[in-house]
């Protein structure tokens, strides 16, 4: 037992440096085939490692008459609790650092601390354009919530009806993919769900169509208007990770299938291929949750963000849950 706890506790710092190192390069990658689509040169790979590491040495401007303490406190909160989400997620087949019988409600509550933090950044900045921003924010996060929690508990739902101990474990989820629980109509159901899960993704990192809280050309970055140095470059990271966490998410729950046993390899080759096979699942998760959908769109009013999530998405995800219950009835 003691040597269990030993070994989570040293694969923290290791998880910890991974997310951020695989968080990062994925923005590289997104900004890489952004610009191929579109026809630019774009730069380099590396590029958002080349960004933090400047931002690091550069100065923390702290605006008069700002809440200091908290505008201070914000980013590590976000960072913190994005790296967090990862020590509850399966990750490349491999048990979780920590775990239970209800980490994915956990999960989900986890998943609102980031924007929380933004949102108290941003009021805590003293400057109407980060204010705009964080209210913003505030209604981006009470939108893609509803369906967010519609979609996780329609999979613990199926999990149960399929006589399967603790639905809300993310491992027990992992291990029974729900594909095979469900008939013909049920997995129409499931697909519409995993649609839903990428347009929240996209809601729950502020990307295009949803990036009504940074809005560049608007308000001048939102929430993030007056943050600089160490402290942007925290939110940048955390950001990061959240992009892999909630990816993670996705894979877990619609996408958990390891590679089948590979006979007359060493063990550490299959769990390299596994995490291989994992990583190249969570680009494809991000492409189409993130990268695509900023291409392919362009920026929401926020009535019309609101309308989307509470009318449209929340629609569609009870439609999947009424036809996974179809499916069972059947």
């Amino acid at each position: 037992m003691s040597s269990i706890l030993l070994l989570k506790f040293l694969l923290v710092p290791v998880l910890t440096s991974l997310s951020i190192m695989v968080g990062l390069l994925y923005k590289g990658i997104d900004r890489i085939l952004s610009a191929k689509i579109q026809k630019r040169v774009g730069p380099p790979l590396l590029q958002p490692f080349f960004d933090v590491e400047k931002l690091m040495l550069k100065e923390n401007i702290i605006p008069q008459g700002s809440l200091k303490w908290l505008f201070n406190l914000t980013p590590i909160i976000a960072i913190s609790v994005s790296i967090l989400i990862l020590f509850y997620l399966p990750l490349g087949g491999m048990e979780p650092i920590l775990s239970g019988q209800g980490d994915l409600i956990l999960i989900v509550y986890l998943f609102i601390f980031p924007g929380l933090a933004l949102v108290l950044g941003g009021f805590s900045a003293n400057s109407p354009y980060a204010g705009i921003g964080a209210q913003r924010e505030m209604v981006n996060i009470l939108s893609y919530e509803f369906p967010l929690a519609i979609t996780v508990f329609s999979v613990a739902w199926l999990e149960s009806l399929s006589k399967i101990a603790t639905p809300f474990s993310l491992t027990v989820i992992s291990n029974n993919p729900i594909w095979g629980l469900v008939g013909p109509v049920g997995m129409v159901g499931l697909f519409l769900l995993f649609l839903i899960l990428l347009v929240v993704m996209t809601g729950e990192l502020a990307r295009v169509p949803f990036d009504v809280s940074k809005a560049g050309s608007e308000i001048a970055g939102g929430t993030l208007a007056e943050y600089s140095g160490k402290n942007l470059a925290l939110f940048y990271l955390a950001d990061a990770v959240k992009t892999v966490a909630f990816g993670s998410l996705i894979v877990a729950l619609f996408l958990p299938w390891n590679l089948p046993q590979l006979e007359n390899l060493p063990l550490f080759m299959v769990e390299a291929l596994n995490i291989l096979f994992f990583l190249i699942k969570l680009l494809v998760v991000i492409f189409l949750g993130s990268i695509l959908a900023k291409l392919i769109t362009s920026r929401l009013k926020i009535n019309q963000l609101v309308r989307t999530f509470w009318f449209y998405t929340t629609l569609i995800a009870f439609t999947g849950l009424l036809l996974i219950g179809v499916d069972i009835i059947i």
